[in-house]
C-alpha cells in the first residue's frame, strides 16, 4: 500500500471514515487526510500499519465467507438501508459483500446487520469482492446512450459495455458481473428507467447483461399488490443457466389499506400534523394547479384507501401522502414508522436516523414483501441448487 490511491480505495472498500482510520492508527484525523490528499508524502510506518490493518481485515472477510451457511451466497450493491437484503435473507440467502455511498443509509444498514457497507462502489477493484452466487442492487439511472460500434471500431476506439456504460453507476454492476459471474442477478429500477433517453438507456443495460452471457428477463412490478401504496419498479433477473430462463411468480394482490400500517386513531405525536401555514399553503399550490388544468395535487387519504408512491422528498412537506383526521383537524404526515411498513419492513427493522433522513431512506428503498416473493422464486431455480459453479 504505496500509493494515495491504494489508501484511498481500501477505506471506500471496507466503509471506513478518516476517523476511523486516525482512531485504529492512534494519530490525528488530520494527518490522515493530508496524506491522502498528498500534501505530505506517505511516512513508511503508515504504510506498513495500512497494510496490517488490510490484512486483518480480509482475515475477517475470508472467515465470514466461510462461515456462510446459507443456501446461497449473495453480494448487496447500492444497498441502501437493507431492503433487498432482508427479502434474500428471509429465503435462506447469506450476504457476503455490501456497499452503500450515502452515510445515512449506511447508518441504519449497519445498525440493522451488524455490518458497515463498503463505501464509493466506483472506486473498489472488483476484483476485491467476494465470488458469489447473486448480485442484487437497485442501481442509480443516469443517461448513456447506444454507441455506434462499427463507426467507432473504424475509428479504432473501444466498443461494447465498457465504452457505452462508462460514466455511468450501471457500469459498475457490469464490471462486477463480468468478473465474477454471478449464477443470477436481479436488478431493481424505477419503472421510468424502461423510457429513458426514448427507450436507449434500457436497450444498452440489455445487450450489455446478454452479451456478457446472461438469459435476461425484466418486468414492471406493482407493490400495491402487496402494501398498501402504488409503487411501481421494475426488476431484472438474469441466469447463466439458458435451459431454465426465470419466470416471474404469479403475485397475488392481498388487498391491504394504509389502515393496516397506521398507529391506531389519537396515539401520533402532533408534531407530524401539519401546521396551518403549510396546509395552507398545500390547497393553494393544489388549486393554482388545477386551474391550469395540470395534475398535481397532494394526495389526502382515508384510513380505507391506499396511498400515492412514496418518494425521497417525503420529508420536504409529506403531500404525496396525506391522512385525512376529520374535518375539524389539519391532516399529518406518516411517521417513520409507519413509512417502514408502508415499504414491508419487519417489526425489528431499527430507524437510528432523524425523521428527515428515514423519509429520504424508506423513500428509496424497495418493497420488502416484492423482492422476497422474487427471491423466493430465484431460490428455487435449478442453477442456485447446483453446488458446483458454472463459470470459474
Amino acid at each position: 500500500m504505496n500509493t494515495v490511491e491504494e489508501l484511498v480505495n481500501f477505506r471506500n472498500l471496507y466503509g471506513l471514515t478518516h476517523d476511523d482510520i486516525a482512531n485504529r492508527l492512534d494519530i490525528n484525523k488530520s494527518q490522515v487526510k493530508k496524506i491522502e490528499e498528498g500534501s505530505i508524502g506517505i511516512p513508511e510506518w503508515y504504510s506498513l500499519a495500512m497494510a496490517g490493518l488490510k490484512s486483518r481485515f480480509n482475515e475477517d472477510r475470508k472467515k465470514h465467507v466461510k462461515s456462510a451457511k446459507g443456501d446461497f451466497t449473495f453480494i448487496d450493491l447500492f444497498a441502501g438501508i437493507g431492503g433487498i437484503r432482508t427479502a434474500f435473507e428471509k429465503v435462506g440467502g447469506t450476504c457476503l459483500f455490501s456497499s452503500e455511498y450515502d452515510p445515512y443509509p449506511a447508518k441504519m444498514y449497519e445498525d440493522n446487520f451488524g455490518e458497515k457497507p463498503a463505501g464509493d462502489i466506483t472506486k473498489i477493484d472488483e476484483k476485491d469482492i467476494p465470488a458469489h452466487d447473486v448480485l442484487v442492487g437497485g442501481f442509480p439511472c443516469q443517461p448513456f446512450s447506444i454507441a455506434g460500434v462499427s463507426k467507432k471500431g473504424s475509428l479504432g476506439r473501444k466498443h461494447g459495455f465498457e465504452d457505452e456504460t462508462q460514466g455511468t453507476l450501471f457500469f459498475d454492476v457490469a464490471r462486477i458481473i463480468k468478473h465474477h459471474k454471478p449464477k443470477m442477478f436481479l436488478l431493481e429500477n424505477v419503472k421510468n428507467l424502461k423510457s429513458h433517453d426514448k427507450g436507449n438507456t434500457f436497450k444498452v443495460i440489455l445487450k450489455t447483461l446478454r452479451n456478457l452471457g446472461y438469459d435476461v428477463q425484466e418486468k414492471i412490478i406493482d407493490g400495491g399488490l402487496l402494501v398498501p401504496q402504488h409503487r411501481e419498479r421494475i426488476y431484472i433477473v438474469g441466469t447463466l443457466d439458458h435451459s431454465q430462463p426465470f419466470e416471474f411468480p404469479l403475485i397475488k394482490a392481498k388487498n391491504k389499506t394504509l389502515d393496516d400500517i397506521l398507529e391506531p386513531e389519537g396515539t401520533v405525536d402532533p408534531k407530524y400534523t401539519l401546521s396551518d401555514k403549510l396546509w395552507a399553503g398545500l390547497q393553494r399550490h393544489a388549486d393554482k394547479h388545477k386551474a391550469k388544468g395540470n395534475g398535481f395535487g397532494f394526495g389526502l387519504k382515508k384510513r380505507n384507501e391506499v396511498a400515492r408512491t412514496l418518494s425521497a422528498r417525503y420529508y420536504k412537506d409529506g403531500s404525496e401522502i396525506l391522512i385525512y383526521q376529520g374535518p375539524k383537524k389539519n391532516p399529518r404526515r406518516l411517521t417513520p414508522d409507519e413509512c417502514a411498513r408502508l415499504m414491508g419492513f419487519p417489526k425489528k427493522f431499527k430507524i437510528t436516523v432523524s425523521d428527515t433522513r428515514a423519509y429520504k431512506c424508506f423513500g428509496n428503498s424497495v418493497v420488502v414483501p416484492v423482492v422476497e416473493r422474487l427471491a423466493k422464486q430465484m431460490s428455487k431455480c435449478k442453477i442456485l441448487n447446483n453446488n458446483s459453479r458454472l463459470v470459474q
